[in-house]
């Protein structure tokens, strides 16, 4: 059984390799998605705002656009590196980036207004303790979002085992019911959630994973398998000869009490 710190080190060897492709990949900046991340978290110039396993910097950057001032924290120093070359590129000078750990975050009780993290709690052991993190350092009457993806109950373990074998720093993908009983258990309220997919192409997924030696093959083949029957419940399907799958992400949003 992996530790703690075993999985720390799993997560930064993945996302060293990663970074560079994360940062290209066309359905991770999606100016659709990026609108819905605005809108559901209600940015706007007076947030403070703390990104969370901030990777690249990508929504980081996109809420400094709008916001008075936004912190990114990753474990991986390669994604930081990405994301201060974003921000440089985009000419953003109200943004400060850190190297760490999210569990706990470095931060102060009631630092920020808002706290957001996309595409991190598959990655976590314990999400539930991150969740409980963000609402700690988010000021009362901020806000928290999350986005991620998320399945339903009866197709989750079949994902959970793609993705495992797909990038090994993958621990589990939540189901949409485990995203709200955490969000009320952390005491969030005024709770809202939104959907929207992410579509991917499997070669170019791959090109840009890490998986162990000999997985690669075995992706190819469940997701090719999966082609009419969606036990992955990701909608696998054809254009062309080319094998796609749209990952289905929630976003969820939740105040903090005042």
């Amino acid at each position: 059984m992996s530790t703690p710190v075993d999985h720390a080190r799993a997560i930064v060897e993945q996302f060293t390799l990663q970074a560079v492709p994360f940062a290209r990949m066309p359905a991770h900046s999606r100016g659709e998605a990026m609108r819905l991340y605005r809108e559901m978290s209600g940015v706007s110039a007076r947030d403070t705002v703390l990104d969370v396993a901030c990777g690249p910097g990508l929504t980081a950057c996109e809420f400094a656009a709008v916001a008075r001032n936004v912190t990114g924290i990753d474990i991986t120093p390669a994604m930081i590196g990405q994301a201060v070359g974003l921000q440089t590129e985009k000419g953003l000078a109200n943004m400060a980036w850190r190297v760490g750990d999210v569990s706990p975050l470095p931060f102060a009780d009631n630092s920020f207004t808002l706290v957001f993290t996309r595409f991190s709690f598959h990655h976590f052991t314990d999400p539930a303790a991150v969740l409980a993190e963000m609402v700690r350092v988010c000021a009362p009457g901020g806000r928290v979002m999350v986005v991620d993806v998320a399945l339903p109950g009866d197709k989750v373990d079949a994902y959970n085992r793609l993705e495992r074998l797909r990038d090994p720093s993958h621990t589990r993908a939540l189901t949409v019911e485990e995203f709200g009983t955490m969000a009320h258990a952390a005491g969030l309220h005024d709770i809202r959630s939104a959907f929207h997919t992410v579509e991917l192409e499997l070669e170019a997924q791959i090109a840009a994973s890490f998986p162990h030696a000999g997985d690669e093959e075995k992706v190819r083949r469940i997701i090719r398998d999966d082609l009419g029957k969606d036990e992955l419940g990701v909608g696998v399907h054809l254009r062309g000869e080319e094998y796609w799958y749209a990952c289905p992400i929630l976003v969820l949003a939740g105040g903090k009490e005042s």
